[in-house]
């Protein structure tokens, strides 16, 4: 790391890993899809929108590690949307939740540093703890990014091994050496936290529905891991997909949780009690 990109401020990891150890090892996404809007007695627009979102952050966002708004839920309803995502990210930093934008950019030089100087630059109104981004254009297009995050104590969660079954067509390719292409990625993130301590602030995004990963996550640093709840994954299945390093994963759930709304108890019930499930299996692991 150069002189030039020594942090000036408390790094990311660090702070993560305070906030899961105080709050409990939880990512609770917010993803306002139409579906959950109907749901909760909400229109499917720019007011239903608000409502939801503020409701999940005053539910949860002095109480849970990390927040995850899916940029693309907002994105959809143009500058209003954008507007009430700016004060969601606000307001939920503000009340002591980690925000992580969960809007997997991925792109070339300028325009990866305008990524960067949208969610990882102080004084940006979508300015966010950390930012989850692609590699698949190369792990060295994702330089603007990392730089701004060591700069300004943020992290940067990067695409690994995905859930979904069309991405490992492309993460399960090996490359020169053997290597899977996601154990590529895996290992250039190891390097940009080798040091760290507690945590490096380099992380990657691992599905909880894989299995057995089958790739070396000894990263040095949080494994965002989506798919508890919903998608059919259960804390219970973590130890077995993270193995020695499932007591830096941070689980994701969405759906788990936001289905209890509106009314704000359930919220809070569902959040603690997904919490204690995690802490209950990284305990016997």
């Amino acid at each position: 790391m150069s002189a030039a990109t020594e942090p000036t401020v408390e790094p990311f990891g660090a702070r993560l890993r305070r906030a899961m150890d105080t709050r409990g090892p939880l990512c609770v996404g917010i993803d306002p899809h139409a579906s959950l809007l109907s749901a909760w007695g909400l229109n499917d627009d720019v007011k239903g929108l608000e409502a939801f979102t503020r409701t999940v952050v005053e539910a949860l966002a002095d109480r849970v590690a990390v927040l995850k708004p899916q940029s693309a839920f907002f994105e959809r309803f143009g500058s209003r949307g954008i507007a009430v995502l700016e004060k969601a990210v606000e307001e939920a930093r503000a009340a002591g939740a980690l925000v992580l934008m969960d809007a997997k950019r991925g792109d070339i030089g300028s325009t990866m540093g305008a990524y960067a100087e949208t969610y990882l630059h102080r004084g940006s109104p979508l300015f966010s703890d950390a930012v989850t981004v692609s590699p698949y254009l190369g792990f060295g297009s994702l330089r603007p990014a990392l730089d701004a995050a060591v700069i300004n104590g943020c992290g940067v969660f990067v695409l690994a091994l995905t859930s979904n079954p069309e991405g490992a067509e492309v993460q399960r390719a090996t490359v020169a050496g053997g290597r899977s292409l996601a154990q590529l990625m895996l290992d250039h993130m190891a390097a940009e936290n080798e040091g760290a301590e507690p945590l490096g602030s380099v992380g990657a995004v691992v599905g909880a529905t894989l299995g057995d990963a089958g790739v070396d996550l000894a990263v040095n640093g949080p494994l965002l891991a989506p798919g508890i709840g919903a998608q059919g994954a259960t804390p219970a299945d973590l130890p077995g997909v993270f193995g020695s390093a499932v007591g830096n994963v941070v689980p994701s759930v969405s759906r788990g949780v936001l289905r209890f709304g509106p009314d704000v108890a359930g919220l809070r019930e569902s959040a603690s009690r997904f919490a204690d499930e995690v802490r209950a299996a990284v305990s016997a692991a």
